[in-house]
């Protein structure tokens, strides 16, 4: 019974020892290198680059105060359309003491004068009424009182506007109703009653008391990097997407493109516009931003191969040709316009040719990605030999 044991734990090691080894021989092979198999075909190749930027009215305006005063009332609400010459707020009038000071001494003379304007009338009057004195001589005298009369209309109307900002005789004009200089939507109105706002002067841009703008005419603002505004010409069609505004894409044409640099981030951009149109169906706000693809150049029906099959040794690109018997013959050739994903091959290969494109990783179980109507399929062992 004790060697039937002891042959049974001899054949249990062994069979241990055994499968060790077979193990270990079985994981100390070589594992077998795959690649994907790309075609090499005719294609329409683009390329394009993306602006990005924000909507904006074309014509935005800052309504400002036409004198220094407080917001007394403010009669619209952001969000509201506003027409040409409508009363947005009305300024209670805050008057320079050295003017109002001027002014009512202003007053104080021209009824003297004005005074003294009646007296030598009346006298003149009676003498010419008595044939003492010539036509001409009353006729001056009364000239005179028309012009002080004039004269302290004029003092008490300055004093009005510079007291309460209005004169009587020019009430529906008056310089504390701030009305809007445009017909627009009011998109911001920045001041709160009780707030002192000043007019625009040469030292001074002014208070903004609201912002009008016609949303009916927005366009698109964007920047693109010197390397690239060369290819772009006034007309030039793109496509814009606002990032609010899922799955919604229109089509504009660049209108403007700036003649100077602007330097952003230690690189020098160029200011592009493009008019955009507006779709009664959705609701484009100003400020949106939004993304611009122009094609800058395109070729159509070239023979292209995937990027992803090239190897670059300094500055020349080679591919690996399947050969009949399967293996990979490293191939050099020219390349053209890239778009990113396909590039032009000028010279090197034929319309047709199988070349060695990605290894296949065992572990990925998804689909090596062999999109842009390549044609993908994994190999037999790629048999690449050192």
């Amino acid at each position: 019974m004790k060697k039937v044991i002891k042959y049974i734990v001899i054949a249990l090691v062994l069979v241990v020892l055994v499968g060790t080894f077979v193990f270990l021989y079985r994981n100390s092979k070589p594992a077998e290198i795959r690649y994907q198999e790309l075609a090499v075909r005719k294609r329409d190749i683009a390329l394009t680059t993306v602006l990005t930027g924000k909507i904006v009215p074309r014509n935005e305006v800052n309504i400002k105060p036409q004198i220094n005063g407080i917001i007394a009332e403010i009669f619209k609400e952001a969000g509201q359309m506003v027409q040409q010459g409508e009363v947005i707020a009305r300024l209670t009038v805050i008057p320079d003491m050295n003017s109002l000071s001027a002014a009512q001494s202003r007053v104080r003379l021209s009824e003297i004068n004005l005074k003294q304007a009646k007296t030598n009338f009346e006298r003149e009057k009676a003498l010419f009424e008595k044939n003492l004195i010539s036509a001409e001589e009353y006729e001056k005298v009364g000239q005179q009182l028309s012009q002080a009369q004039e004269e302290y209309a004029a003092s008490q109307e300055s004093l009005e506007v510079i007291r309460d900002g209005v004169s009587s005789k020019n009430a529906t004009s008056s310089s504390t109703l701030i009305r809007s200089t445009i017909t627009g939507l009011i998109l911001d109105i920045p001041v709160k009653v009780g707030n002192s706002v000043i007019q625009a002067n040469t030292l001074n841009d002014g208070t903004t008391v609201a912002t009008v703008a016609n949303m009916n005419d927005l366009i698109f603002e964007g920047q693109i990097d010197e390397t690239e505004v060369g290819s772009l010409y006034e007309g030039m069609p793109l496509s814009i997407t606002i990032g609010a505004l899922k799955d919604y894409t229109f089509d504009a044409n660049l209108e403007y493109i700036s003649p100077k640099a602007v330097e952003s981030n230690g690189a020098n951009q160029f200011k592009v516009k493009a008019a955009v149109k507006v779709d009664s169906e959705h609701v484009i706000r100003s400020g949106y931003s939004a993304n611009a693809q122009i094609e800058l150049e395109k070729k159509e029906g070239v023979l292209s191969v995937p990027e992803s099959a090239l190897e670059f040794v300094r500055e020349d690109a080679y591919v690996y040709i399947r050969q009949e018997d399967g293996t990979f013959n490293q191939t050099r050739i020219v390349t053209g316009l890239s778009d990113g994903v396909n590039i032009e091959v000028k010279e090197g290969l034929s319309e047709g040719d199988i070349v060695r494109g990605p290894r296949i990783i065992e572990d990925d179980l998804t689909e090596p990605d062999t999109t842009d109507e390549t044609e993908s399929q994994e190999t037999e062992t790629a048999g690449e030999q050192e």
